[in-house]
């Protein structure tokens, strides 16, 4: 009975750590814009939650962190689930070339980011009026 209760909230909650990893990432992309050679990371939200969904651990409980490849590189957090375990971070692809072999679009990621940061605070909402919602049932106000 409390899994039917919780399960919704439970997607919610995958979803908002999908996101707060996502807007870690597209910050990482932003802050590197001028690092020369430097690959923009992302990965499809979609894909990466539905395969959270079909798991049977928790998202936060599947994080795991991508190795460097040169000592100077700071690790990526990232994620894998369900039938996605061998699947990690996707590369974003340049859309003009530059000169130092840098793939951050700045408009690209800039959109992004917006576009996560509401979508995650969307999410939170969504999260806190469901628990407003079960506490005044319990409560019976």
């Amino acid at each position: 009975m409390l899994n039917k209760i919780t399960g919704n909230l439970d997607f919610q909650t995958d979803a908002l750590v999908l996101r707060a990893e996502r807007q870690r990432l597209l910050s990482s992309n932003i802050a590197n814009a001028d690092t020369p050679g430097y690959v923009a990371r992302d990965f499809d939200f979609a894909q990466t939650l539905r395969a959270a969904t079909e798991g049977s651990s928790s998202v936060q409980e599947q994080m795991r962190t991508l190795s460097t490849t040169h000592n100077g590189h700071i690790p990526v957090p990232t994620v894998s689930f369900g039938k996605d375990q061998d699947k990690r971070l996707g590369y974003s692809l340049a859309a003009q070339p530059a000169l130092d072999n840098n793939t951050v679009d700045m408009d690209r990621e800039r959109a992004n980011f917006v576009d996560n940061a509401v979508r995650y605070e969307a999410t939170l909402r969504f999260i806190n009026g469901s628990t407003k919602t079960m506490t005044s049932a319990i409560t019976g106000q």
